[in-house]
């Protein structure tokens, strides 16, 4: 066995590693984006918008809190938290602000940063008359 059958080994082993490694991490990468994306529950919760922003120091995320129909008193349980997903579901809640409305949301597993602080996504709002 001379140095050059032992190189040519050597290569071939290292691009069958290089590739079982790449196609190891593309899987790994695929299965944790869908992991992260994977919706919960969808529904639509119903209350007064108090709070609509944009925020974020890296992502600048849009950020909402209601106060949910029936709560008498503002407390941390009346609220709820929500990120909304597009910037035309943030302008039209800023014309709702104050207003009773009816947010329509999905709950993912876990947001990615630049999706929202919160796992409840609103995607659609009606104002409720």
């Amino acid at each position: 066995m001379n140095i050059e059958e032992t190189k040519t080994k050597a290569k071939k082993v290292f691009k069958k590693t290089l590739w079982i490694l790449f196609i190891t991490a593309l899987l790994c990468g695929v299965t944790y984006y869908f992991y992260r994306t994977y919706t919960l529950s969808e529904g639509s919760r119903t209350g007064m918008l108090f709070k609509i922003s944009r925020k974020g120091k890296l992502f600048k995320t849009y950020e909402g809190q209601i106060q949910l129909a029936g709560a008498t008193m503002m407390n941390k349980q009346s609220i709820w938290e929500f990120s909304v997903v597009n910037a035309s579901t943030y302008t039209e809640l800023q014309n709702l602000e104050g207003k009773s409305i009816r947010l329509h949301f999905k709950e993912v597993v876990d947001a990615f940063p630049w999706q929202g602080e919160t796992n409840y996504l609103v995607y659609d709002v009606d104002e409720v008359k």
